[in-house]
């Protein structure tokens, strides 16, 4: 959600930002601008729309420069226009803001009173206009820069640039994330490490309340007590967060494609001399904890769901399942016996780091399942655990979904043995489950032109209905989310025996009723529902295996998949959900890879 990028360089630093910027995209974005300092003079340009838009500015108002802050704003207060568009200035400061300030209209006001005119709706401005006043004051540019971050209540990360001052960038981070990149005479800095790639592999990761002051010669960080303070040089391997959609025509479709080897390298990376196997960071005490608390939001949500079936069968523990951004607001009853897995693609997700840090001080354990290794929620947590994943760049997560399974699953099998709740022959083979799946993965999305096809009817469609049981239900959940997310087409997901208590009263000829259904022990249960919509001619899509399609009998569409074990039919059926979604939207003409109105890394509550 939002990008911050800001150079001190050698060269004209526009074009380099607006690369960095382009990196970005990922990270949802309406509106983007650019401000430099040249010759003292401070300037920006700034345009509604897709990242095009600015470069079409810049080609015909160009903004020369060598020290300059970018920005690609996801709209919160006030909506898309050049108005609200960051950078905001104001008299000889401008400043690019990720998150929310929460005290924006208490501060607003106060200003207003002074004589301060605004200019937009946004939250932003009044940390320019506050900057700005400070300065009018007599204050210098760090100075300024302070005493504004000390006014601010809310989730921020920051970077000032001032007028008469090229080599100066004033940065600061509370809740959302920020990063410094190191160069030969130049600095960086950045939302994240993949928009700072192209230009270096030595990156700082500010941390809570960090703020800093960038010269070309290098960096002073400060705490949130303001003591100087220095924070560790990590070296990323920049081949691998460098993006591109090799060939692909989306990078959905490529991450889609990934899952196979992603899920073969996770593995070999927790393969190794543990038990049966498999190689977990140390700190997992599993044995000594009497409840396990997974917190997730969207999907990373839909596969602590799944998860909970596996760890409650596997290791006879009790779970307890919450959407991170309800989580701290019923009070939970916490105690020094209970385990914490925070699930997040990113590692930065707002909801899910302020439900970490609402539990830290209260259970025993706090896990992190993250791709990110380096992210917030992982630093914050006592032990990590990646996914593998490599850069996910699509906003419909994919690649990233089915490894949270697949490291969950490793984790509920190890439970398991910790608990003394599998025996090791059991243990081994639903450990030889997990390493099947990517083949069965494969096998499904070699479907994809069946999927294809399939889809030329659901585009149509108004609502879809998704229905699953067990495991199912949440891939019936997820697979509503991805048709909505990127098609836009309104979907719903039940679990199948649901139908009667409610959703049957939609059911007509226009409703299509996609049903997943693996042929497993609750098979039957799930084609008695089934029939309940044939008989209400609702157009039902059965995704199921040779024997599930067999029994079945009539149905107007059908899918195939490979006939899997249990344990992974949740991956496995990912992909067609997947497929769906990729598909439905390709025929809607709709922007795949940037939906409207949704952003990747959600860093705001």
């Amino acid at each position: 959600m939002c990008g911050i990028i800001g150079v001190l360089g050698k060269h004209e630093v526009s074009p380099i930002i607006y690369d960095a910027l382009k990196r970005l995209e990922y990270r949802g974005y309406d509106s983007a601008g650019i401000a430099t300092v040249n010759e003292g003079t401070l300037d920006r340009r700034r345009a509604v729309g897709k990242l095009i838009n600015l470069s079409d500015l810049l080609v015909h108002q160009p903004l020369p420069g060598r020290a300059g802050i970018g920005h690609t704003r996801w709209a919160t207060h006030g909506g898309p226009s050049v108005a609200n568009a960051h950078p905001h200035q104001a008299g000889r400061v401008a400043v690019v803001h990720n998150g929310i300030i929460e005290n924006f209209r208490a501060l607003r006001s106060e200003l207003t009173e002074q004589g301060v005119a605004f200019d937009s709706e946004t939250d932003t401005e009044t940390i320019v206009q506050l900057a700005s006043q400070y300065l009018s004051q007599g204050m210098t540019p760090v100075q300024a820069a302070r005493a504004t971050l000390k006014r601010l209540d809310g989730a921020f990360a920051l970077a000032f640039l001032f007028e008469g001052e090229d080599d100066l960038i004033i940065c600061a981070r509370r809740g959302s994330p920020l990063c410094i990149g190191h160069g030969t005479g130049e600095m960086y800095l950045g939302s994240d490490a993949i928009a700072l790639a192209e230009m270096t592999d030595r990156i700082t990761y500010l941390e809570e309340g960090d703020w800093a002051i960038l010269t070309r010669d290098g960096v002073q960080i400060f705490d949130a007590e303001d003591h100087q303070t220095s924070r560790p040089l990590t070296r990323i391997n920049a081949a691998q967060a460098r993006v591109d959609k090799s060939g692909h025509r989306h990078f959905m479709a490529k991450e889609m494609a990934e899952q196979p080897a992603i899920l073969q390298a996770s593995m070999a990376a927790y393969s190794g001399p543990g038990e049966g196997g498999i190689n977990l960071p140390e700190g997992l005490d599993f044995a000594q904890a009497d409840r396990l608390i997974l917190v997730a939001c969207g999907t990373a949500y839909y596969a602590c769901q799944v998860a909970k079936y596996w760890f409650e069968q596997f290791a006879g523990i009790p779970v307890e399942l919450d959407i991170a951004s309800e989580f701290r607001y019923r009070q939970p009853v916490l105690g020094r016996a209970n385990m914490a897995i925070f699930v997040s693609q990113s590692g930065e997700t707002a909801d899910t780091l302020a439900a970490l840090r609402h539990v830290r001080p209260h259970v025993g354990q706090v896990a992190a399942v993250v791709n990110v290794p380096t992210s917030s929620i992982a630093r914050e947590s006592d032990v990590v655990l990646p996914i593998h994943a490599g850069p996910e760049i699509g906003v419909a997560s994919t690649k990233a979904f089915t490894a949270q399974m697949q490291v969950l699953a490793l984790l509920a099998l190890a439970a398991g043995r910790a608990r003394g709740h599998l025996d090791a022959d059991t243990f081994a083979a639903r450990m030889d489950d997990l390493r099947a799946a990517p083949g069965y993965i494969a096998q499904a999305l070699d479907r994809e032109d069946d999927i294809r096809r399939l889809t030329e009817m659901l585009s149509k469609a108004r609502d879809v209905l998704f229905l699953g049981r067990g495991v199912m239900y949440p891939l019936a959940l997820e697979g509503a989310l991805k048709l909505k997310e990127i098609s836009y087409i309104h979907a719903e997901a039940y679990a199948a025996g649901e139908l009667k208590h409610g959703p049957i009263a939609l059911i007509d000829e226009d409703m299509p009723v996609i049903v997943l259904a693996p042929h497993d022990a609750l098979f039957e249960k799930t084609a008695s529902n089934m029939q309940e919509v044939l008989a209400r001619q609702g157009k039902v899509l059965l995704i199921s295996d040779a024997r599930g399609l067999e029994e079945a009998g009539e149905v107007p569409w059908r899918l195939q998949m490979p006939r899997v074990p249990d344990l992974i039919a949740p991956m496995v059926y990912a992909v067609p959900a997947q497929l769906i979604a990729y598909h439905t939207a390709l025929h809607r003409g709709t922007d795949v890879d940037q939906p409207r109105n949704l952003a990747k890394s959600v860093t705001v509550e």
